[in-house]
């Protein structure tokens, strides 16, 4: 079986993560990954969470970039980091986004989906919107279903779906994709998804969706993480008998044309 050339992490946060694992990350394959704003800290004011926003171009662009990793962002409010003064950081936000480095608007969406998280999610999405922006949502660990399924609604109607990837899907929402038109994150992570666990449900799902709608990410965060998580993920596929051009896809291609690195 070939050897892959290329991979991508799309979807890491760069900034809880130690220097090494750059250099892991490049040593096993991945060239390129999408760091996306997030909440690394209590976000009290929108002062902390401009400062997060330059901490990412200004300081993790310099390490990834040393070990060759190419490094592009994604910025917003995550539901998690809405300060009192949120509008101000809404009224920043597309000075951010009309960087080069900075591809889509996220990590955004529903934690709890209480009124002021539906206000700000739905005045992102038609940020993206008028802007032609990628986005990245979010779905939480808890109460999964139930807030994905609220998270859709509020998508559709705001945003034209295909600019949309929904992540951190797993066996539990897998089914509500179904008839929405966006892309998928499958997150690889302890605590959420192994490797195996990601395998089964591609295999389980794959071939009855779009393969181009499907991307590979580690989530790295503060959480318990793998810098190796696609490349272990990738192993398991060519294991299990997934030829190169649909690991290809699942590991680079996809990911990189939806995000246009």
């Amino acid at each position: 079986m070939g050897v892959l050339n290329s991979m991508i992490d799309a979807h890491i946060h760069a900034d809880c993560r130690p220097y090494e694992d750059f250099e892991t990350m490049a040593i096993a394959g991945i060239e390129s990954a999408l760091t996306l704003a997030h909440d690394p800290m209590r976000m009290t004011s929108s002062a902390v969470v401009l400062d997060h926003f330059h901490r990412i171009l200004e300081n993790d662009f310099i390490r990834a970039q040393k070990n060759g990793i190419t490094l592009k962002a994604a910025l917003g409010l995550h539901p998690r980091s809405i300060c009192s003064d949120y509008k101000m950081v809404l009224r920043k936000l597309p000075w951010f986004l009309d960087k080069e480095e900075v591809v889509a608007i996220g990590e955004i969406g529903l934690e709890n989906a209480s009124d002021l998280e539906r206000e700000v999610f739905r005045s992102q999405l038609q940020m993206a919107d008028e802007l032609n922006m990628k986005v990245a949502v979010h779905t939480p660990r808890q109460n999964k279903r139930e807030i994905t399924i609220k998270t859709l609604s509020i998508i559709d109607g705001n945003i034209d779906p295909a600019q949309v990837v929904v992540d951190h899907v797993d066996s539990s929402i897998i089914d509500l994709m179904a008839d929405f038109e966006g892309m998928l994150g499958i997150t690889v992570q302890p605590q959420k998804m192994t490797p195996k666990e990601a395998v089964e449900l591609l295999d389980g799902t794959f071939h009855d969706y779009d393969p181009r709608r499907f991307m590979l990410d580690s989530d790295m965060s503060s959480s318990p993480s793998d810098p190796l998580s696609v490349p272990k993920t990738v192993h398991q596929l060519k294991l299990t008998g997934w030829n190169d051009k649909e690991v290809d896809m699942l590991s680079w291609k996809n990911a990189t044309d939806f995000y246009g690195f």
